[in-house]
């Protein structure tokens, strides 16, 4: 396989959680290079994923891992610098973007201006300087298409850009209130995944599309204080379903670029 036909995978951060689940399928389940991405201990990461069950051995070659943290932009350009000199003239094929922190405030009062704005700065202005500093690895309109991929799972012929939002980010689907910096921050990442989308339309045409997804309540140490009374997803079992969904997606203007979709395959209106 030569990677600058078939391109690469990415997905950040990759530490944990849902994250790992993305690295740990694509690793398992394609065989592009991934380049995964965690904040520190980047060996600790790198040892894990490689011994995860059904990891095959040629993963070792595939794998890259670099530390990033998405509240600094030089670690993210110096990310890009380094996937330039790694993966020379490769496009990106796949980019998962799931940076997420959660500070819950029940009540107004409850709001706290640091924790707000770090809310903020990790949901909604992370994947704004992701997109920033990755968006020239997306193949433009004259490129040639990618091949059928191999593996078990069948990525299309096009590029996808996925940034995590989540249901609560819904402002049509909010009925409880609460989380005001949560919802607010990741309220954005629909319209971050719908403006970007249509900057692709012009630059990439049919050979790029932006999604956002929703992985439902995902079994993680995110989510551990709400699993009471709630149907769980385990991590690798959610990260499997929404690489289908959107590996399903056409770049048409009706075929779902540009809108959140959730691991059922369900469009989640903003």
């Amino acid at each position: 396989m030569t990677a600058a036909a078939h391109g690469f995978a990415l997905v950040t951060p990759a530490s944990r959680g849902i994250g790992f689940a993305f690295a740990q399928q694509l690793l398992s389940q394609t065989n592009l290079p991934v380049v995964a991405t965690a904040r520190k201990n980047c060996d600790e990461v790198r040892g894990k994923l490689l011994s995860c069950q059904g990891v095959p051995a040629d993963a070792e070659k595939r794998l890259h891992i670099l530390e990033v943290d998405v509240k600094d932009e030089s670690t993210i350009s110096s990310m890009a610098d380094t996937i330039r000199q790694e993966l020379p003239k490769t496009p990106l094929r796949l980019a998962l973007t799931v940076p997420g922190i959660l500070h819950v405030e029940k009540s107004p009062s409850q709001i706290d201006a640091a924790n707000a704005l770090d809310s903020f700065k990790v949901n909604a202005l992370g994947p704004l300087l992701l997109m920033k500093h990755l968006s020239p690895f997306l193949p433009n309109k004259s490129a040639p298409a990618f091949p059928v991929s191999e593996g078990q799972l069948q990525l299309p012929s096009h590029a996808i850009y996925a940034m995590m939002a989540a249901r609560v980010g819904s402002i049509s689907d909010n009925a409880s209130g609460g989380w005001y910096s949560y919802r607010g921050s990741k309220a954005s990442v629909y319209q971050i995944a719908k403006t970007f989308d249509l900057y692709l339309r012009g630059r990439c045409a049919d050979r790029a599309i932006a999604v956002a997804l929703h992985p439902g309540t995902v079994k993680t140490d995110f989510t551990k204080e709400f699993w009471k009374g709630r149907d769980l997803l385990e991590p690798l079992d959610a990260a499997d379903r929404l690489l289908r969904v959107i590996a399903g997606l056409r770049p048409d203007v009706d075929g779902g670029r540009g809108r959140c979709w959730d691991w059922k395959g369900k469009e989640v209106t903003p």
